[in-house]
């Protein structure tokens, strides 16, 4: 019999009302408590298909205890939590291996809200993150830990988190905004020049890589997180914006010379900058492509963008980094941008040397 499809957070969540919380309320007697399916795993991002349950799938959340209330209880409770959780749950296993040749266990993890936290920022959110904090977190962490929902928030705590970390600061919002102007700018006239000289494949990789960018720069103009490669498509189609430049982009992709993929490209970049605008965060910009000094390849000068930007930040720490970005921007790993490990995040580069990260 064909097993219908439950998305991963609905599952959780009557995972918690029905066999996790019953669990709880009596082995805890009135020692708060939250709990959440936040992290990793597509169905934090509501972007989990029938395709996801084919590893590493079943009913899984967070229970999150204060310190204290950790260091007194957490290893209980697992314990407990193992010998009491059912071994199915709407008929998905309630114990499976991940990675694959792990040894199953049950998913209901046991953690210390603040140090779950620090673990994946590097520093206490409740104090408010430091700009080394905000720079240095990937976006794709960031849509994990706001991403996902609360089932329960008995510490009066990790609502309050989330919400501190739904968006940038404005000053640190408008620098990201700029250095992402910035990697579209130093790029532009490539499309152009590397198939002037026959690289068309070049060229090809040249608009694929602004294509990407782009996309980026829609989503954090929107005060979207941009995800990991495997949901940027994903994510950038749900943007108001999508319907308009999808077409634009896949073409660009798609096209078989370099004026073909200026052709669509350049009224992309149009539609960026005309996005920008409405923003309101600069005075007005120029929205028309224009020639790269006199040769004969379409830009938007995309620094132009930068430099207004910057000129808007009033914090005088971010007004003087230069404009290489947060850590996404100048890191192309996804074993460091991925992952919450904050250690893989030890790089050095222009943005970290200056905010003196290894202090």
């Amino acid at each position: 019999m064909t097993r219908v499809f439950l998305p991963g957070l609905e599952l959780a969540r009557l995972f918690h009302t029905e066999a996790v919380a019953p669990i709880l309320n009596t082995a805890l007697d009135g020692v708060p408590y939250s709990a959440a399916l936040i992290g990793w795993g597509s169905e934090v991002q509501g972007f989990d298909t029938a395709r996801s349950t084919d590893h590493a799938w079943g009913p899984r959340m967070q229970v999150f205890l204060s310190s204290d209330g950790f260091r007194a209880h957490g290893d209980e409770l697992g314990a407990l939590l193992d010998r009491e959780l059912p071994e199915t749950f709407r008929g998905y296993p309630v114990r499976f291996p991940f990675p694959d040749d792990a040894p199953a266990r049950h998913w209901v993890d046991v953690k210390d809200l603040q140090g779950f936290f620090i673990e994946h920022l590097g520093e206490d959110p409740a104090a408010g993150l430091s700009v080394s904090g905000w720079l240095t977190t990937p976006t794709q962490v960031l849509r994990e830990l706001t991403g996902g929902a609360v089932f329960h928030d008995g510490l009066d705590l990790l609502d309050s988190y989330r919400n501190d970390l739904t968006w940038y600061p404005d000053d640190v919002w408008r620098y990201v905004l700029a250095c992402q102007w910035m990697r579209l700018s130093q790029e532009e006239p490539f499309v152009g020049r590397c198939g002037e000289v026959g690289d068309d494949l070049g060229s090809a990789v040249v608009a694929a890589r602004q294509v990407r960018d782009l996309m980026k720069l829609c989503l954090l103009m929107n005060r979207v997180y941009p995800p990991y490669s495997k949901w940027l498509g994903t994510a950038f189609a749900e943007l108001p914006c999508a319907e308009t430049l999808t077409p634009l982009l896949s073409a660009a992709l798609a096209a078989r010379s370099w004026q073909e993929r200026e052709r669509h490209l350049s009224p992309a970049y149009e539609l960026a900058a005309g996005m920008h605008n409405d923003l309101g965060l600069t005075e007005p910009l120029e929205t028309k492509a224009r020639y790269f000094h006199t040769r004969p390849f379409l830009v938007m000068d995309g620094y132009r963008f930068t430099d207004t930007l910057m000129a808007t930040i009033n914090d005088p720490q971010v007004r003087s980094l230069p404009p290489v970005g947060a850590i996404d921007q100048f890191v192309d790993s996804t074993d460091v941008t991925q992952f919450a490990n904050r250690r893989k995040r030890y790089i050095t580069g222009p943005v970290l040397a200056t905010l003196h990260l290894d202090k």
